[in-house]
């Protein structure tokens, strides 16, 4: 079994990213973050993966956070690095930023296959994720306040845009966790499952998203998020610079054909 604390596995057109730090909630350490900063990516530059999928190992965490014992002492200057992966966080501050999805684009779709708690940077990494499903026993929430620190993962801007404003406040300055339940009540996760099907759901949805044109799934998404918040009439003028090129493609061609073939199209991605 590898002992590597983030792992790519990639099943057709699907990515699989896997936080590997069971022993420790799979909170971030520096060679962690520095191998999800990589597999990001290769996420995005491999044209053959389509959408991926990002959880944690075990049945207990998602990801509970920063490693307050390693990734912290180091970024505040308690402990003097000691390893290459310490010395690159401290070399690149922005791998702290990709790992956690907080200003990196992968361009495709990131789905947070939440099988247990996802806490702190471990929340703010499903806040970087653009569908959620999670099991029925996860606990999320952003408990940085709690240890007089800032939830600089992204949590104050992206939180009370996901959630109503209220909740996301009471969240972020109380530090209190809720369940999985009210975290999909409150439209922050698509679905509740029973633990050992999280991987499973998310899969499913990973293979209908897959099973579409890449091209596509990727303007809209790029749409959707670059529109969001804007006034209607630059998000409209936005959406259609993203939409044109997209009927200009051989999949758009493949598609309609399809359908009047009565068969399964073929997309190719170009």
């Amino acid at each position: 079994m590898t002992t590597e604390p983030a792992l790519l596995e990639k099943r057709g057109h699907i990515a699989l990213i896997t936080l590997n730090r069971p022993e420790a909630r799979n909170s971030f350490s520096p060679e962690m973050l520095v191998r999800l900063a990589g597999h990001w990516e290769e996420v995005r530059d491999d044209a053959n993966i389509r959408v991926a999928i990002v959880t944690g190992a075990g049945d207990k965490a998602f990801c509970s956070g920063a490693d307050l014992g390693q990734l912290i002492p180091l970024i505040n200057g308690a402990r003097e690095p000691q390893n290459e992966w310490d010395r690159k966080i401290l070399a690149d501050p922005d791998i702290l930023a990709k790992g956690l999805l907080r200003t990196f684009d992968v361009t495709k779709p990131v789905i947070a296959a939440i099988n247990g708690f996802a806490v702190a940077g471990g929340m703010e990494l499903a806040q970087g994720t653009d569908m959620r499903i999670a099991a029925d026993t996860a606990k999320l929430g952003v408990q940085e306040v709690k240890w007089a620190i800032f939830p600089g993962g992204g949590s104050t801007v992206r939180l009370p845009r996901q959630i109503p404003y209220a909740k996301a406040m009471e969240l972020l300055l109380t530090g209190d966790l809720i369940s999985a339940q009210e975290a999909c009540d409150l439209g922050f996760l698509n679905r509740v499952v029973p633990q050992n099907q999280v991987l499973d759901a998310a899969f499913e949805l990973a293979e209908k998203i897959a099973a579409n044109g890449p091209i596509a799934v990727q303007a809209i998404r790029k749409s959707a998020r670059e529109c969001l918040g804007r006034p209607e009439h630059e998000a409209m003028s936005m959406e259609s610079r993203f939409a044109a090129p997209v009927f200009k493609t051989e999949d758009a061609r493949e598609g309609p054909r399809a359908f009047m073939e009565k068969r399964k199209p073929n997309y190719k991605g170009r």
